[in-house]
């Protein structure tokens, strides 16, 4: 197939390429200029917020599967349905769990928890605004995936991801906050009733967005491993590898530490199981991501 990637320039983007590329996909990536594409990967360049631009380097293509990585507003989703109506078959967007984060369900949530019909699309909110942005990750991810799926002129599906781990390339931070405490004894910060969540290996997900890309399904879809994770599960790992002591405190309000959660917003990944995927278990890989990501000194 010819798959076009816009963005995917790192962690389990970059994974996704080669798989497609390992699979015999002719690959193509869109993105700004400001990151390579791998070697042997033809390249697009065009900022995907200026529909001119972005018409102007897709001139004369058109892709069978096009994988959006790093749609996240309402307005980039209108300015690709548009551009995209003519130009491919089937659309996969890389959403997130964030679009649950006003569910509180003792049970894991099922796609059907959020019901994209009824969310308001505002594209006059200052979406452009990198703190605005990122202040309404979720809501913005929310609206994105309602644009698509209301009158997409090709097959679209999104793919909600679970909360990543693993690999030496996590840029995120988070496990190397609880790994630097961790060494130093210092207190962790965790809300009192402090509730496990759904996770899912780098390298897993780059495999099953791969696999969205062969498939047929539409709709958004539920995306992690079987077997959440308590902050304890990721701390009782860190502590082997790197020693040190694991001290919690509970705090009533305030800022808590990353992947500790006040609320209970786990998913449900049955949809994508009875479609034919089948994933690991967290505890066949937590281990071996913990140490790829703190196993060295930082």
């Amino acid at each position: 197939m010819d798959i076009l990637v816009i963005g995917g320039s790192r962690y389990f983007g970059k994974r996704l390429i080669t798989l497609l590329r390992e699979s015999g996909h002719r690959v193509t990536v869109l993105n700004r200029g400001s990151s390579a594409a791998p070697e042997g990967i033809e390249r697009l360049v065009a900022d995907r917020d200026d529909e001119n631009a972005l018409t102007s380097a897709l001139a004369g293509r058109s892709f069978d599967v096009v994988v959006d990585q790093v749609c996240y507003t309402p307005r980039q989703a209108e300015i690709a349905r548009r551009v995209f109506a003519t130009r491919t078959r089937r659309y996969v967007m890389t959403s997130t769990v964030e679009v649950y984060e006003y569910e509180d369900s003792a049970v894991p949530v099922a796609e059907s928890a959020l019901d994209l019909a009824a969310v308001t699309v505002d594209t006059g909110l200052p979406w452009e605004d990198p703190e605005f942005l990122d202040a309404h990750y979720g809501e913005g991810k929310r609206q994105a995936e309602a644009v698509f799926a209301t009158g997409s002129p090709f097959a679209w599906t999104s793919v909600r991801v679970a909360h990543v781990l693993g690999g030496a390339d996590d840029f995120t931070g988070r496990l190397d906050h609880y790994a630097r405490r961790i060494r130093a004894g210092e207190p962790i910060s965790v809300p009192v009733v402090n509730h496990p969540a759904t996770y899912v290996y780098v390298e897993e997900i780059a495999a099953f967005l791969a696999w969205a890309v062969g498939a047929d399904f539409t709709g958004p879809v539920n995306a992690h491993s079987h077997g959440p994770l308590a902050t304890a599960d990721l701390c009782a790992e860190i502590e082997k590898l790197v020693g040190g002591r694991t001290v919690f405190r509970e705090v009533e309000v305030g800022e808590v530490s990353p992947f500790s959660f006040t609320r209970s917003y786990g998913m449900d990944n049955s949809r994508a199981t009875a479609l034919g995927y089948s994933f690991t278990n967290s505890g066949e890989w937590l281990a071996r991501a913990v140490s790829e990501t703190v196993g060295v000194e930082r």
